[in-house]
Parts: C-alpha cells; sequence; structure tokens
C-alpha cells in the first residue's frame, strides 16, 4: 500500500490495516515453512507496509501530545 493512501487513513483504520498485514504476514511466513509460498517478494513488500502504518502512528501520536 502506497504512503499516499495510508496517510488519508484515521489512526484506528490504520490499526485496522496494521492488524490486517501483521496477519497476511503470518500467513505467509506459514506457507513459506511450509515450501508453497508462491511470491516470495510479498512478504518484503509486507513488512515495509507494517513500517510505513507503524511510522505514521508515531506521526498522529506526537501531533496529539503536542497539541
Amino acid at each position: 500500500m502506497k504512503t499516499a493512501e495510508l496517510r488519508n487513513m484515521t489512526p484506528e483504520e490504520l490499526r485496522h490495516q496494521m492488524e490486517d498485514t501483521r496477519r497476511e504476514l503470518v500467513n505467509l511466513r506459514i506457507q513459506q515453512t511450509a515450501g508453497q509460498l508462491e511470491n516470495p517478494a510479498r512478504i518484503r513488500e509486507l513488512r515495509r507496509t507494517a513500517a510505513r502504518i507503524l511510522t505514521l502512528l508515531g506521526e498522529h501520536q506526537r501531533a496529539e501530545t503536542e497539541s
């Protein structure tokens, strides 16, 4: 997911997206262990998306504490 799309989300939507991302990442890791993973690059993509979400959640949190 692109950063611009994530920036348009509310913090609650970001938390929900983070849960979905982590759940999918776990499923892909299980598939990788079983040798059934079709697209290994998807793991990298999800890790980066999770990092983007955490960064944006931190920005929202800092903005709330500064206000």
